[in-house]
């Protein structure tokens, strides 16, 4: 690990912690409760940012991945993996917080008929099969290639997952934000932005902290097999 990034990690620990700290007060003292769903709703200010954060995961993943195939980086299939494992774990919170959601407040865990719901549970199956199809093949080249071919076509899925709230009338996906702006109050939004950030400082948080241990338990497996 460098210098660099070994000073870079405690400063975003202690950023990701101070940051959940506030977001969690904010949730739960500062923002008032809905008119209609009363205390479920405050669930919005973890799924919704969780939701989005998964899919600046996959995002990136892919970034790195086209990255990989394009510029030819070394480092970029181990990012594009650690950002897609990121994804997947983000990806189960959103399922995982959203369903408690509904069923709270519509009596139901989950609606098969709902666009957005099938296309995120695609898109969350899509990458957990990245997992299949990279540990079936032996690492070198050849794995890092297909494994960013792979997080290239998924990323395809991730405008169309996000896009479907947008076109569905579903009581189960209330449209929030619409070109008129955020359907919240102030203290509703500065809620909502500080759990967006509190989310994305965890996942970059996560991300440099996976890189990290892979990238040393890497050069450990390199030294054993030279001293062997």
């Amino acid at each position: 690990m460098s210098e660099k990034l070994a000073i870079r990690l405690p400063a975003l620990v202690g950023l990701a912690t101070a940051l959940i700290a506030l977001a969690i007060v904010a949730v739960f003292f500062w923002a008032p409760s809905d008119a209609d769903q009363g205390l479920s709703q405050r669930i919005f200010y973890f799924h919704v940012p969780i939701a989005l954060t998964g899919y600046a995961c996959f995002g990136w993943g892919a970034w790195k991945a086209l990255r990989l195939l394009w510029k030819d980086d070394p480092d970029a299939d181990l990012e594009s993996y650690v950002a897609i494992h990121q994804g997947v774990i983000f990806g189960s919170l959103t399922l995982i917080t959203g369903s408690i959601w509904a069923k709270i407040s519509w009596g139901v865990w989950w609606v098969w008929s709902d666009d957005q719901l099938v296309l995120f549970l695609v898109l969350f199956l899509f990458y957990c099969a990245y997992f299949m199809l990279r540990y079936s093949v032996d690492p070198g080249p050849q794995r890092a290639n297909l494994s960013a071919v792979y997080a290239l076509f998924g990323v395809v899925l991730i405008p169309v997952s996000f896009l479907a709230i947008r076109l569905s009338h579903s009581f189960i996906h209330p449209v929030v934000f619409t070109r008129n702006g955020a359907q919240m109050t102030g203290t509703m939004f500065a809620t909502f932005c500080i759990c967006l950030a509190a989310m994305l400082v965890l996942f970059i948080t996560l991300y440099q902290l996976e890189l990290a241990g892979k990238r040393l338990d890497s050069r450990i497996r390199e030294l054993k097999e030279l001293l062997s």
